[in-house]
């Protein structure tokens, strides 16, 4: 699994209705992208649940890179491109992905934390999946995933909620869209 998530920072006072449109026009185009395990099209506006600024900031989770280099060399990246200019896209190394028990997504979480120093990689991966699982597990949680950026060795923990009220720390996104083609073939097995 590798995760991605690139975020578009909109201008103060700019009419989100565009971007809800625009998911709402091209959110089915990703429904059947193959390699996709899931793509969340998210935003946050600006002085709603805490949010500084107004973005779009699509998270994706791949099961293959083959999908993922597809979509950024092959096309469907370009469409963001032409409309906002090209973005830094992140990318993280799958760790944990769980299921939970909620039927559909309105809300996600996202948090960027350092893998902590001090006692060893191992631990802060055991760690890391633990509290994946944990969180899976919790009332109104749809699943959780966790991934690495070894470059900045930086974790990013990412959850989807059916209700307004996450039990995840981060920054809370409203889900416009969920694709989810390849949901049930993300993998929930160790790969180390």
């Amino acid at each position: 699994m590798y995760a991605m998530q690139y975020e578009l920072t909109l201008p103060a006072g700019y009419d989100m209705g565009v971007i809800r449109d625009r998911v709402a026009r091209r959110g089915h185009l990703l429904d059947d992208w193959d390699g996709l395990g899931l793509k969340a099209y998210l935003i946050r506006e600006r002085g709603l649940r805490g949010s500084p600024v107004s973005q779009y900031a699509p998270f994706y989770l791949w099961n293959t890179v083959d999908g993922m280099n597809a979509f950024l060399w092959g096309g469907g990246f370009q469409g963001v491109c032409d409309d906002f200019g090209r973005p830094s896209v992140r990318q993280w190394t799958g760790l944990a992905y769980e299921e939970g028990g909620a039927s559909h997504a309105r809300f996600a979480v996202r948090r960027r934390q350092p893998v902590p120093d001090g006692g060893t990689l191992a631990d802060a991966v055991a760690d890391v999946v633990d509290g994946t699982r944990r969180l899976a597990a919790q009332d109104g949680a749809l699943l959780a995933a966790a991934a690495v950026d070894t470059s900045r060795w930086e974790l990013v923990r990412f959850s989807l909620w059916e209700h307004d009220t996450p039990k995840a720390d981060g920054e809370v996104f409203e889900v416009l869209h969920l694709s989810a083609p390849g949901r049930d073939r993300l993998s929930r097995e160790r790969r180390w």
